[in-house]
């Protein structure tokens, strides 16, 4: 009989592992914050994550130093809770990469930098309004930030 072999199978065998990214922006001045949380069940593998601004309607621009695209006040990025190796960003850019490397259920990693806003009247401020439309990439993924500045991308393999 294999019906109870084939019953006992799909009872024992372990679910499958997940894992996702929450990222977060949150408006301050003078920095603005991503906050990166790792909701899943299971660490992931080394991957890369693009943050870019530029599908946003808004302008948005990463401004970074005195001199070039942003308005006023400017930040560098700067880790402020983990850290991971990240692309140059010059100011006036749209996208960043971060290199991440193997992250654990539970990690939150976080950095400040100044974004501002090329349409509007406020450009030294950005809500998460404005930030509705920028995504998130990763590994042939890709997810959109909503309104409250949040959005959530799924990890491409858990490693245990």
């Amino acid at each position: 009989m294999r019906l109870p072999l084939i019953i006992a199978c799909l009872v024992t065998a372990s679910p499958a592992l997940a894992a996702s990214l929450t990222v977060t922006f949150q408006d301050g001045a003078p920095k603005d914050r991503f906050t990166i949380v790792h909701d899943g069940s299971c660490a992931a593998a080394p991957t890369d994550l693009v943050i870019d601004l530029g599908t946003a309607p808004a302008g948005l621009i990463f401004d970074t130093t005195s001199a070039g695209a942003g308005v006023e006040v400017f930040q560098p990025l700067e880790w402020v809770t983990g850290s991971a190796r990240t692309s140059a960003v010059t100011d006036g850019d749209t996208a960043l990469t971060l290199s991440l490397d193997r992250i654990a259920p539970g990690e939150t990693l976080a950095f400040t930098i100044d974004i501002d806003d090329t349409t509007s009247a406020r450009q030294i401020t950005v809500d998460g309004s404005e930030m509705a439309g920028a995504s998130l990439r990763m590994a042939g993924t890709e997810a959109v930030f909503d309104a409250s500045g949040r959005a959530r991308i799924n990890l491409p393999a858990c490693t245990s």
